[in-house]
């Protein structure tokens, strides 16, 4: 009772940051914590584009916002935007005949892997938006009311974030080459390892790294390694983590001679990514690590600050993100925007509940060790978007509140 008491107190104190904009080498980035702001940002790139329109997206869903997405598509297309729009098949719900008012709009739209041989060996988890080569959009965020909707709403908190500046090219580079291949009905799974596996992403200080199921490593998981190997810092704000063991060796490494502060999610729709997470806890308390689970709501964030480098996209921390999606993340080095986004995740403390290892230690009972490593099998070796239909009781959307132990 005590325990439901305090989160309902943190949850009621939290509210979302306004958007904040940072200049970096040239760039102009700005990130939007709120998803009214989020989705205020997204319309006003689509309202505001001239010649052409690329979005990819892994969940486009037939509801409100869908349907607010997809009309401002349409209205662009017919003031003569080229539109191009990818969704993900295996991640959406939306119908073929949903989209038919942009195609007869003149845009063009792709399901991405549309064969079942496919759909299943590799989903496209990317979140892109790049308006007339310019100005671009990238997140967790995907095309669905809980997306946008606030932490009293229970929505997913999540962060986006736009960028104009040169570092654009080459994510609609990207973009480009991705559209070749889900538009070819022909196309094969071995020339989208093969896209993934030679990509490059370039030499400056704005790196986009691509992940996807490569033998080698992918620029995404290749740099991130790299990274953590010599890491002082680590921050993350990460909505599932479940690394493989020698990734967790890695993070561990860095709390015992550095410091680490997670910030994981006590809400979810998938009770197994939790539960898998927790499995974990142990040994990175042992090391020093810091750990924190926000409970206003439930969290989708993806961002990770190493040292003075920042990662922010679609990827999460779990071994499907890191080795077998297709998978985009904006890698930026900068001190100061990097130590900006550490006060940004510090501003989630208050609203988290600090995991101790007396805590850890009072959750451990044997049936809950039982759940937690049946959900990181199921999580890592399985798929989390399966496992969400399991839930194993654990990460409920919504705790009980303080007023459903009254009588």
């Amino acid at each position: 009772m005590e325990e439901w008491k305090r989160t309902a107190r943190m949850d009621a104190t939290y509210s979302d940051p306004p958007p904040f904009s940072a200049e970096v080498h040239d760039h102009e980035l700005t990130f939007y914590p709120a998803g009214g702001d989020r989705l205020g940002a997204l319309l006003a790139m689509i309202g505001g584009a001239q010649r052409t329109l690329k979005l990819c997206f892994y969940i486009f869903e037939e509801d409100g916002t869908g349907r607010l997405v997809r009309d401002a598509l349409v209205l662009a297309a017919r003031r003569g935007v080229k539109v191009s729009l990818i969704v993900d098949r295996f991640g959406s719900r939306a119908r073929a005949a949903f989209f038919v008012p942009l195609a007869e709009a003149g845009g063009t739209f792709h399901f991405f892997s549309p064969r079942w041989t496919r759909r299943y060996l590799i989903r496209n988890h990317q979140k892109i938006v790049v308006a007339d080569g310019e100005r671009a959009m990238i997140g967790g965020f995907n095309i669905q009311d809980d997306y946008f909707a606030p932490p009293g709403e229970n929505g997913w908190h999540d962060l986006g974030m736009s960028l104009a500046g040169a570092a654009v090219a080459g994510l609609e580079r990207w973009f480009d080459q991705l559209a070749v291949w889900t538009a070819d009905p022909k196309a094969q799974f071995r020339a989208i390892r093969r896209l993934v596996r030679e990509w490059h992403p370039g030499d400056g200080p704005l790196r986009w790294l691509i992940g996807g199921p490569t033998r080698a490593p992918s620029t995404w998981a290749r740099y991130v390694v790299n990274d953590l190997s010599r890491a002082r810092g680590l921050d993350m704000i990460m909505a599932y983590f479940s690394p493989a063991p020698l990734m967790l060796g890695r993070i561990a490494r860095i709390a015992r001679h550095g410091k680490v502060r997670l910030v994981l999610p006590a809400k979810s729709d998938n009770g197994a990514t939790i539960g898998a997470s927790r499995s974990l806890y142990r040994r990175l308390l042992k090391r020093g690590a810091q750990i924190w689970e926000f409970t206003p709501c439930r969290l989708h964030s993806k961002l990770i600050v190493v040292d003075d480098t920042v990662y922010v996209g679609s990827g999460n921390f779990d071994i499907r993100s890191l080795y077998l999606n297709l998978e985009l993340m904006l890698r930026i080095e900068d001190a100061a925007l990097a130590q900006r986004l550490r006060d940004y995740v510090a501003l989630h403390l208050p609203a988290s509940e600090r995991i101790t290892l007396e805590l850890d230690r009072s959750r451990r009972t044997l049936f809950n060790r039982i759940r937690w490593r049946l959900s990181w099998f199921l999580v890592t070796v399985l798929d989390y978007t399966i496992t969400r239909r399991l839930n194993l009781g654990l990460g409920a959307a919504r705790p009980p509140r303080a007023q459903d132990y009254q009588s």
